[in-house]
């Protein structure tokens, strides 16, 4: 049984969790296509904010704009797991649960096209 007056607290609990982190983006980065594909939109959105002569606070936005990108998919990614985890069988409810974490992901995707627009043009 889980006890929460057991959890770690301070720089152990800050550790744990950043190696948690560690670990769940080398899995993502091995398994997952889309992130690897988001890996290198964030690369270019880097060097090309370097390299366009806009603000700092723009810089950040376009930056930004593509981290929202990556989050929408690790959640995406995260459900789908979730939903495997509970069965192989087809159920309305999975399809359903999977679908939406797509649509977050095609609606961030929109959102950080918009803000690249906006900035460029």
């Amino acid at each position: 049984m889980f006890d929460s007056t057991k959890k770690p607290n301070g720089i152990k609990r800050i550790y744990l969790a950043a190696k948690n982190s560690g670990r769940a983006c080398k899995w993502l980065i091995q398994n997952e296509a889309a992130f690897r594909q988001e890996l290198v939109m964030l690369a270019v959105a880097i060097g090309l904010s370097l390299y366009l002569d806009i603000t700092t606070g723009e810089k950040i936005m376009l930056v930004l704009a593509v981290l929202f990108v990556m989050l929408a998919e690790i959640i995406n990614t995260a459900i789908e797991a979730v939903v495997d985890r509970i069965g192989p069988e087809i159920h309305h409810l999975s399809g359903l649960a999977k679908d939406l974490g797509s649509a977050a992901v095609l609606l961030s995707m929109i959102m950080a096209i918009g803000v690249w627009a906006i900035v460029l043009i």
